[in-house]
């Protein structure tokens, strides 16, 4: 029955746009449209990267580095089963719905953060901001994808990882600039209302639904891949075809350890001496390069393959989080965390483009939404095993356990993966090898 409902509703979508063309050129507006709003999005997120960990230490005086890291657990779960929902919702209600749902729900944090009389308060304000971004981000790079067809998956998640993480790098460093001279609230998080407001009313007025890009797509998909259960999808994501568990578990573990950097970095460079500015350069530069640099590697994993630049990404993440832990200088710390961004810009649309190459597009948004609870469940996981190692052995072991973490994922890749067919090629189209070597149906 779920499965007519969805595909009603495409069709339904089609009809009402019966001239519906695939491509980043024919759909340059809507596609611009996205961005920006994914761009809000990603800001959203980066008015807590500087200043909400400092708030548990220095306004709330919390010792426990594990009680302070407990607002990214809660964003982190709540987000994780976001996603897991997020593509069953823009099958059956449509992805604009969706998305305007998730703006609406991330309205109260800002204000949530200022007025909070105590941590628990947080930790509500992360509830809901884990709530918002799990629709409103699956929908900005669903709805993307959607636009441009098979041929520039890569580019278009790029593009739209480029907005949202480029925006989440310079909100951290204004917020910090705006902490260090006006304290870490109320004035820093204005620029939270002022990325919600405009989002949501971007997200009402302007964006319109892909569904009918959709169904342009898949109209030459099999019935039986058409038909596939949310069970079926959830198991083939998770763990039945080879090439989607090895992006799951990538995912997680590159949130794992953006969950730990979230959370620990800014306690950690605090207990050596950094003043709130001089952290905020810090925590923007990773996102900074992260961003910045999604428009090259996207594309780029188009033409090279998934594979290579998702192992090396990982690889390299794990080399700037050891030289951030051993580094002792401020240029060291520096030099992380430009490694840091540079691997997670090789990873992130890589391993989206992935899935979806792995994916129809009948099931492609529920599939893309299994992968990102499992990727976003690693914000939690990171936080709570750095808190734990951190409250401890110490910062520089958390640290250091997470690098380790992330090198042995990005192995788990170079073993398991299997490069997908060129551009526009999906490997679930015609069936994935599943990790015991038969073929998924």
């Amino acid at each position: 029955m779920s499965s007519q409902r969805d595909v009603a509703g495409q069709t339904a979508s089609l009809r009402a746009a019966p001239d519906v063309r695939l491509g980043l050129r024919e759909n340059w507006k809507q596609f611009s449209l996205l961005m920006l709003t994914n761009a809000f999005v990603g800001g959203m997120v980066g008015i807590e990267r500087t200043v909400v960990p400092l708030m548990g230490s220095e306004v709330f005086h919390i010792a426990s580095t594990t009680l302070i890291t407990s607002f990214i657990v809660s964003f982190g779960v709540v987000k994780a089963f976001a996603n897991l929902v997020s593509g069953q919702l823009a099958d059956s209600w449509g992805r604009k719905r969706v998305l305007v749902a998730g703006w609406l729900v991330g309205l109260p944090v800002p204000f949530m953060l200022m007025a909070a009389p105590d941590w628990g308060w947080v930790i509500a304000a992360n509830v809901l901001l884990g709530l918002s971004q799990g629709f409103t981000w699956s929908m900005a790079v669903i709805m993307k994808i959607d636009l441009v067809g098979p041929k520039g998956r890569g580019l278009a998640v790029g593009l739209n990882e480029f907005a949202g993480y480029f925006a989440v790098g310079a909100t951290a460093f204004l917020t910090g600039v705006l902490a260090s001279h006006h304290g870490l609230r109320p004035v820093p998080l204005y620029v939270g209302v002022a990325y919600a407001v405009i989002g949501t009313a971007l997200s009402i007025l302007l964006v319109r639904d892909t569904g009918g890009h959709v169904h342009a797509e898949g109209r030459a998909a099999s019935p039986v891949e058409a038909s596939l259960s949310f069970r079926e999808v959830f198991a083939r994501t998770t763990f039945r075809d080879r090439n989607l568990f090895a992006a799951s578990q990538a995912g997680l573990v590159n949130n794992l350890n953006d969950g730990m950097s979230w959370g620990i970095f800014p306690l950690f460079f605090t207990s050596l001496g950094l003043g709130i500015e001089r952290i905020g350069i810090l925590k923007a530069i990773y996102p900074v390069v992260w961003g910045g640099l999604q428009v090259v590697t996207g594309p780029l994993s188009d033409r090279w393959g998934r594979k290579g630049l998702i192992v090396a990404g990982m690889w390299v993440q794990a080399a700037g989080l050891a030289l951030t832990a051993w580094g002792g200088r401020y240029v060291w710390w520096f030099a992380g965390s430009v490694l840091l961004g540079i691997g997670t810009a090789m990873v992130y649309p890589s391993l989206i483009a992935a899935v979806s190459d792995a994916s129809q597009p009948a099931w492609r948004a529920r599939s893309l939404s299994v992968y990102r609870f499992w990727r976003d469940l690693g914000y939690a996981l990171g936080a709570l095993l750095a808190g734990f190692i951190a409250d401890r052995f110490g910062f520089e072991s958390a640290i250091l356990a997470v690098a380790v973490a992330t090198f042995m994922s990005g192995a788990t890749v170079a073993v398991v993966m299997r490069e997908a067919p060129p551009a526009g090629c999906a490997l679930g189209s015609a069936g994935g090898r599943g990790l015991d070597g038969h073929r998924v149906p």
